[in-house]
């Protein structure tokens, strides 16, 4: 999976799965575009400390005014675009009955509609290149769905359906578009569970374990490529058989 020559931008890079997704594309040859509100120094220093390149972009996906800007200051930089992947997301888990119209409302801007803007503004470099690779981040609750997570699950969900139409508009120019969707990964937020709630998970896990972002990374790293070339408008479970439950 040689991405040699390729610039890919990952979204809410500055820790998790977004960290370990940057890392992995950078091993693979990209020049890695970093995104972050706040900072993702770290992230760079680690890029680089494994021999990659990594440039930092703050930006608010949640603004289509900003998520424009980053691009064109991507592209002026590194010459491209040709890989993106949304990662960027939060959660505000509680009670369907409970959501907050605020809770909603962050939840599917960050998650979904922040997903829209930064492949609405990716794809004309893509377009005008013929060639590109998106991966959006789901989960697999947007499949099976998960009671105290309507909103964190509907834009899971809405992001198959983004993701499945964006294929459809944009295959016949070399551009791909794909679905990782995690399970439960070693990431902050399950690091928050306890002992016993960690175990309770576990038992519903065939493979009988937490996925780590490195296996995320992965299968983020084999859709960028080349060798995927021919897969496109699909949902790549990374859930330890969770699904199959």
């Amino acid at each position: 999976m040689d991405l040699s020559g390729k610039v890919a931008l990952v979204t809410g890079s500055s820790r998790g799965i977004g960290r370990a997704v940057a890392l992995r594309l950078a091993k693979a040859g990209a020049t890695v575009a970093l995104n972050a509100t706040k900072d993702a120094t770290e992230t760079q220093r680690l890029v680089s400390e494994a021999g990659g390149k990594a440039s930092v972009h703050i930006a608010n996906v949640r603004s289509s005014q900003e998520v424009d800007k980053m691009v064109d200051s991507i592209v002026a930089a590194h010459g491209s675009l040709d890989i993106l992947v949304n990662n960027a997301g939060i959660n505000r888990d509680t009670l369907l009955m409970r959501i907050s119209d605020k809770d909603w409302e962050d939840v599917i801007a960050t998650n979904l509609t922040g997903a829209f803007y930064c492949t609405r503004a990716a794809i004309k470099p893509m377009l005008k290149k013929r060639w590109g690779r998106i991966i959006n981040m789901g989960s697999v609750v947007g499949l099976k769905g998960n009671a105290g997570q309507a909103n964190y699950t509907a834009t899971k969900a809405g992001l198959v359906g983004l993701t499945r139409s964006t294929a459809a508009e944009v295959a016949s120019r070399n551009i791909t578009a794909n679905v990782v969707a995690p399970g439960f990964i070693e990431t902050e937020m399950t690091a928050k569970l306890t002992q016993q709630q960690r175990d309770a998970i576990k038992e519903h896990v065939p493979l009988g374990a937490f996925g780590t972002p490195e296996h995320v990374a992965d299968a983020v790293a084999f859709l960028a490529s080349n060798e995927a070339g021919y897969i496109t408008g699909q949902v790549l479970l990374i859930d330890g058989g969770i699904a199959l439950v």
